[in-house]
């Protein structure tokens, strides 16, 4: 049996600048799932990547806006596929604030992260 995990992340408030959030896997693991919104109508530029590829397994794409997540699996993923990341990896995932454009007039508001990964 695989065991599933997450790591959930949610930044209050508007952000005021690009956020990095860098952490290291445990165990040898796939990518599942990952669910990206914020509170207001200005939608944040999510990639994921490691430490020496920036977009790895997520080119940027939009989070969802108005608390309706946008949902991120499979077919969304680099290359169509599930990404398996090995132990020790340094998961990355940037965070484009004003992604829309606009500067901060534009930033993303209270935004939630949920990525699901499944040992193995």
């Amino acid at each position: 049996m695989e065991r599933i995990f997450t790591h959930t992340y949610h930044i209050p408030g508007t952000l005021a600048a690009d956020l990095n959030i860098r952490f290291k896997l445990p165990c040898d693991a796939q990518l599942l799932h990952v669910s990206a919104v914020s509170s207001n109508t200005a939608a944040a530029g999510l990639t994921l990547g490691n430490s020496t590829e920036a977009a790895a397994y997520l080119a940027k794409k939009a989070a969802g806006v108005s608390g309706m997540p946008t949902v991120f699996d499979r077919d969304d993923f680099t290359g169509g596929q599930y990404p398996h990341i090995a132990q020790g990896t340094v998961f990355a995932a940037a965070l484009d604030y004003d992604y829309n454009g606009g500067g901060s007039a534009s930033a993303s508001t209270d935004l939630s992260l949920v990525f699901t990964f499944t040992e193995g």
